[in-house]
């Protein structure tokens, strides 16, 4: 298994290399087949050692020691267990599908750009295996820091345009926010228990060393990462600017898996957590406000990727939320449900926006029923399932959330379900508006739109599968399911305690939660099966359509002033102070060797008068040395 699991992250590394270093020599066909049979050939790989996993047993696998002093080790180690094994048939099998997507849809780059974006892929994809299968938290922040990268590579890969660098610039800078807390909280590790690994640190007799104040303090900066990474409430802002990339970017990275990394590592470090009350209710409480928040903002969003890109804001506060009030299977299991219906909805999207000619406005669609049909459907069962509306994969791991956050505070429940109803009114807000009514476009639009080809509609029925029957890993008993991935699950997240809710309670909170979510959905089809939004025309409208003025915010309070803090540094402190220190040493050493040298003036009497005045100066200095010091010899005796 040693060699197994170092070739699942390996291959997606030699797929980065060969495509970045050979950009120049292969052929189109060549870099598809091999980024995409990268990416596969590590999806095989994780299937076996997911398998190996359940019939033997978690496994820990030791290369090399990464830092080896008398105080501190860090192996470079990579741990495979019931939490990794998941995120690795994620991680690379929608990879795979996005892999194979993408040699359709960016089929028009030219060569050289085309081995580049696969490049990024497969770096993106190693580093997201490097993140879940490290055994300790420096093995994950280096796969952390690597999609982190990544993200700003793929968000700004058509660099020639400035809004797109600027958007992936933003991406950067607000993710590194977040993992100055990550790399904080380490460090405090360290400090604390001299050890990173999570068979150290996660367990009960470290957790006896540290002080609530050191628990506390380290869940929060984990949390500020995790806020970073996966867009929450206030570092959220970069994730719907990032839907600049290629819209497989946005799958790929701003669905399904990059913006997961948050949860992966909260779920992954639960024992602490679960140990600090008051960190799980700012989680909680962060979690549920940005899903609310995003949910108000995609109601009024007219581009069809900003839709979506606040539809995964909103979706990431609901995992939040479980973890918060400490549902982490439940958490983990709307990660695997959003990965495929998000991944989904996102490239049922690419597919519309390349009918239409790259065209991204709702209000300029409809009627794309009939000219897409495997798009229409297949974008309708992600609909359906992020509405949470069963027996679709969204409903099972949304109504976990909601039952477990009903369990800890009715409020939390109550909200959640407002957020629900938002989610199921603006998802098919957006289906009306793109598939049914009328088509609103132009003429040349219209004679040209065209269903995609294969190699982009084999990912979307493949993904609107798995949107369909996902939930089939988390029945509830209550239906007379087990609960598989809970069970799953248990190693790492121990027993998961049952919502002191009786059958009766449940069935009433699911009934209310669905009713409503179809109720909301039906209203938006009414609404919108005809026609689109116009551009809003009250105060409330105009203030969602314009995202609660939080981007303008941030300019004013935060951008502007420090870019000003900087032209000052630069103008005043940097060239009046510093480069007049520097640039005035200069000077003087000039100007004195220019006095200086008046003093060699080749003639004779000169130097004979300054040797006469040295002999004086010497001499004075040495008389006036010998009375000094009989002075004090006389004052001590």
């Amino acid at each position: 298994m040693k060699v197994i699991i170092g070739l699942i992250v390996l291959w997606p590394l030699v797929g980065f290399l060969f495509n970045g270093l050979g950009r120049n020599i292969w052929s189109k066909k060549t870099i598809a087949y091999k980024a995409t049979g990268y990416v596969l050939a590590s999806f095989i790989l994780s299937i076996i050692a997911f398998l190996n996993m359940q019939s033997q047993g978690a496994i820990t696998v030791h290369y090399f020691d990464f830092i080896n002093t008398d105080t501190l080790k860090i192996p470079f180690d990579f741990k495979v267990d019931a939490l990794s094994s998941l995120f690795l048939l994620v991680i690379t099998g929608v990879g795979t599908l996005i892999h194979l997507y993408s040699t359709a849809y960016m089929k028009d780059e030219e060569a050289p750009h085309y081995a580049r974006y696969f490049a990024y892929l497969n770096l993106f994809i190693f580093s997201m295996l490097l993140l879940v299968l490290g055994d300790n938290y420096v093995i994950m922040f280096i796969g952390w820091e690597g999609v982190g990268l990544c993200s700003y590579l793929l968000i700004g890969y058509w660099f020639t345009n400035t809004t797109y660098n600027y958007a992936a610039k933003k991406a950067f800078i607000m993710n590194r926010i977040g993992d100055l807390g990550f790399l904080l909280a380490i460090f405090w590790l360290i400090v604390k228990l001299g050890s990173v690994s999570y068979g150290t640190v996660l367990t009960a007799e470290s957790l006896a060393k540290l002080s609530t104040t050191d628990i506390t303090a380290i869940t929060l900066l984990l949390f500020v990462g995790a806020m970073g990474k996966s867009a929450q409430i206030p570092l959220y802002t970069w994730l719907p600017d990032a839907m600049a990339g290629p819209t497989p970017v946005s799958a790929l990275i701003h669905a399904a898996t990059m913006v997961t990394a948050g949860i992966y590592m909260i779920t992954r470090s639960n024992i602490l957590f679960s140990a600090s009350e008051f960190t799980q209710h700012v989680v909680a409480i962060i979690g549920i406000s940005t899903a609310l928040l995003a949910a108000t903002i995609a109601i009024k969003q007219n581009d069809i990727k900003k839709v979506l890109a606040y539809s995964t804001v909103s979706q990431l506060g609901y995992m939040f939320l479980g973890l918060g009030v400490g549902a982490y299977s439940g958490a983990v299991f709307h990660v695997i449900t959003h990965a495929f219906f998000k991944a989904l909805l996102f490239l049922g999207a690419g597919s519309v926006i390349h009918a239409m000619h790259h065209e991204q406005d709702i209000r300029k669609m409809g009627g794309l029923k009939s000219k897409l049909p495997v798009t229409h459907i297949t974008f309708l069962i992600g609909c359906i399932a992020i509405a949470g509306v069963p027996p679709f994969s969204g409903f099972f791991s949304k109504d976990e959330i909601l039952a477990a956050a009903f369990a800890k505070s009715p409020i939390y429940w109550a909200l959640g379900v407002v957020g629900a109803a938002m989610t199921a009114f603006y998802m098919f807000r957006l289906y009306a508006t793109t598939f049914l009514g009328k088509f609103r476009g132009t003429d040349e639009q219209a004679q040209h739109l065209h269903e995609s080809p294969f190699a982009m509609t084999l990912p979307l029925i493949l993904l609107a599968l798995a949107s369909a029957i996902a939930g089939a890993i988390g029945i509830p008993e209550l239906m007379g399911g087990h609960h598989w991935l809970s069970h799953q699950l248990t190693p790492i997240v121990g027993v998961t305690k049952e919502a002191a809710l009786s059958h009766s309670t449940e069935w009433a909170l699911m009934g209310a939660s669905v009713s409503i979510a179809v109720i909301a959905l039906l209203i938006a089809v009414n609404r919108y099966k005809r026609q689109a939004d116009g551009e809003p025309q009250t105060a409330l409208g105009k203030f969602l359509y314009n995202k609660w003025y939080v981007d303008e915010l941030y300019n004013n309070a935060i951008v502007q002033p420090l870019n000003k803090f900087a032209g000052f540094l630069k103008e005043t402190i940097e060239k009046n102070i510093i480069d007049g220190a520097v640039n005035g040493t200069g000077k003087v050493v000039q100007y004195s060797a220019r006095k200086i040298r008046l003093i060699q003036n080749g003639q004779v009497g000169y130097y004979i008068l300054f040797i006469v005045l040295g002999i004086i100066l010497l001499f004075l200095f040495w008389f006036n040395d010998i009375t000094i010091n009989r002075f004090f010899n006389n004052l001590i005796k």
